[in-house]
C-alpha cells in the first residue's frame, strides 16, 4: 500500500520515517500517522472538516444496522466483475480507494469480495477516517481533500469508489490503473421518496445522471449502468441520521425538521433507490 502512495506536496514516494510516527518523502515534506492509524495528507487548510464525532457515530450505527447494504453489495460484485476481467493486468494485490469514504463500511464490503486486494479510504473528517482505518484488515485511511491532487501514483488504482461523493474526473483518471474501473453511486429520483414529501426536504436533481456523464465524459466512458432498490424499516432517530447524511441537512430548519420527524409514525417505511455507473477509463 505504501508504494502507491506519494507526497501531496511535490508527488514524489513516501516511506515511512525512522525516528517518528509519519510518512516522508525525498524532499523532506512529513506528514503525521495520527493513533488511531490514518495518515494526515493535507496540504493547508482543508474546506471544511466533515462530518462530527457525532454524525459520525449516527452513521455508523445507521449502516452497521444494515440498511445501505444493498449499496455495499452492489458495489462488491461489480468491483468483483471488475477485477476478475482484468486479471493480472491490475497487479498481484490491486488497490481499492474510496474518495469521500466516511466509516469505511463500503469500502470493507469490496475488500471482503477481492481477498488479494488492499485498500485505501480518503475523507476529509478526523472522526470517520478513525473507524474507516480499522474497517477491515486490509484497510487504511488518509486525510485527504479530493477535490485537490490525490497522494496516489499514476495509474496505481484498480477499483476507485464514489458513493454520493464529489468527483474529480481529472484526478480519478490519473491514478486509475488502464485496466481498472470506476464505480460511482448516485440517488435516484425515487431515493427517500417518502422522506422528500412528508419532510419537505430537497428533491434529487432530475439532470442527476446527465451532470455525472457530463463530469466524467472527457476522462471515462460509462460500461454500463444499474438500479438498486431496498425497503427501510426505520426509527425516528434513523430518519433523523438518514436526513443528516444528505444535502437536506444543511438546507432545512433543524426545529422543523424535529418536529415533523416526531410526527411520523415508526416503524417509518423508506424506500432506497440508487444508480450504479460503471466508468472505464478513456
Amino acid at each position: 500500500m505504501l508504494a502507491r502512495l506519494r507526497c501531496p506536496v511535490c508527488a514524489e514516494p513516501l516511506a515511512a520515517a525512522t525516528d517518528t510516527r509519519a510518512l516522508r518523502c525525498p524532499r523532506r515534506h512529513s506528514f503525521d500517522v495520527a493513533r488511531q492509524g490514518y495518515v494526515n495528507l493535507l496540504t493547508g487548510r482543508a474546506p471544511h472538516v466533515g462530518d462530527t464525532a457525532e454524525m459520525v457515530a449516527a452513521r455508523a450505527d445507521f449502516l452497521t444496522a444494515g440498511h445501505y447494504d444493498v449499496i455495499s453489495a452492489a458495489l462488491a460484485r461489480a468491483a468483483a466483475t471488475a477485477v476478475a476481467t482484468a486479471g493480472a493486468g491490475v497487479g498481484a494485490y490491486p488497490l481499492v480507494v474510496e474518495a469521500g469514504a466516511g466509516t469505511g463500511r463500503h469500502l470493507a464490503a469490496v475488500l471482503a469480495a477481492l481477498p488479494d486486494a488492499v485498500g485505501l479510504a480518503l475523507d476529509v473528517s478526523k472522526p470517520a477516517l478513525r473507524r474507516a482505518a480499522r474497517a477491515h484488515p486490509r484497510a487504511t485511511a488518509a486525510l485527504a481533500d479530493t477535490w485537490q491532487r490525490l497522494p496516489l501514483a499514476d495509474a496505481s488504482t484498480a477499483v476507485l469508489l464514489d458513493v454520493f461523493a464529489p468527483r474529480n474526473g481529472a484526478e480519478f483518471r490519473r491514478v486509475l490503473h488502464p485496466a481498472g474501473v470506476l464505480l460511482v453511486v448516485t440517488p435516484t429520483g425515487g431515493h427517500l421518496a417518502e422522506l422528500v414529501d412528508a419532510l419537505d426536504l430537497l428533491r434529487v436533481d432530475p439532470d442527476k445522471a446527465d451532470r455525472v456523464a457530463e463530469n466524467l465524459a472527457g476522462y471515462f466512458t460509462q460500461e454500463r449502468a444499474t438500479e438498486h432498490t431496498a425497503r427501510l424499516r426505520l426509527t425516528h432517530d434513523e430518519v433523523a441520521t438518514l436526513v443528516g447524511m444528505g444535502p437536506s441537512a444543511w438546507h432545512t430548519d433543524p426545529g422543523r425538521l424535529t418536529a415533523r420527524i416526531a410526527a411520523l409514525s415508526a416503524p417509518i417505511g423508506v424506500t432506497a433507490s440508487v444508480r450504479l455507473t460503471v466508468w472505464r477509463p478513456r
